[in-house]
């Protein structure tokens, strides 16, 4: 997998391969870093869906002034930003009621404490401040650098990197109330 620049210019060259490429690539992460926002995962598979359809109708210009997931995240990012600037906020189901996707083949026992530990780091998460919880999830979840993060938040790497402290910080001790630890942190 290239970083999704090259598949983007491909796309832009005429290539429809590219932007399948992009949406099989960022889809599932770009969905649950929008679930951050909207609390509702179906609403962030719209807005998934509506970012991808700006690439595909609006082709916008990328610069490789940053990383094409990052592009990528801000796109969606100020998608999620305009839907709640709307006022349209119904949440269905949390993410945290949507388990049991384990396959057959796997160790039920592990699979299921692994499991456990995910939802507790999810309801712990969702109980963070919104700027902790983004940062963390940027950082974590999607391996993006400081500076990516900072670009995709609109801030400063400074503050990003005392996001991410204050906010790792801030969940050790909302996971310690449930019971667990988590050794990563």
């Amino acid at each position: 997998m290239d970083n999704g620049a090259s598949s983007y210019r491909r796309f832009l060259a005429g290539d429809e391969s590219g932007i399948v490429d992009i949406i099989r690539d960022y889809k599932d992460g770009l969905i649950l870093y929008l679930n951050g926002y909207t609390k509702n995962i179906h609403i962030a598979e719209e807005l998934m869906e509506e970012t991808f359809v700006k690439l595909v109708v609006k082709k916008p210009r990328y610069t490789e002034k940053f990383s094409f997931k990052t592009w990528l995240y801000t796109i969606g990012r100020n998608a999620a930003i305009d839907w709640l600037r709307q006022g349209a906020h119904t949440v269905c189901t949390p993410f945290e009621n949507l388990e049991d996707t384990l396959s057959d083949e796997e160790d039920l026992e592990r699979s299921y404490i692994k499991e456990e530990q995910k939802i507790a780091l999810h309801r712990a998460m969702e109980r963070l401040n919104e700027d902790y919880r983004h940062a963390l999830y940027l950082s974590y979840f999607e391996d993006l650098s400081n500076a990516e993060i900072a670009r995709i938040m609109h801030t400063n790497k400074r503050r990003v990197e005392n996001l991410i402290y204050r906010g790792k910080q801030s969940l050790k001790s909302e996971l310690e109330k449930e019971g667990f630890v988590y050794e990563e942190l």
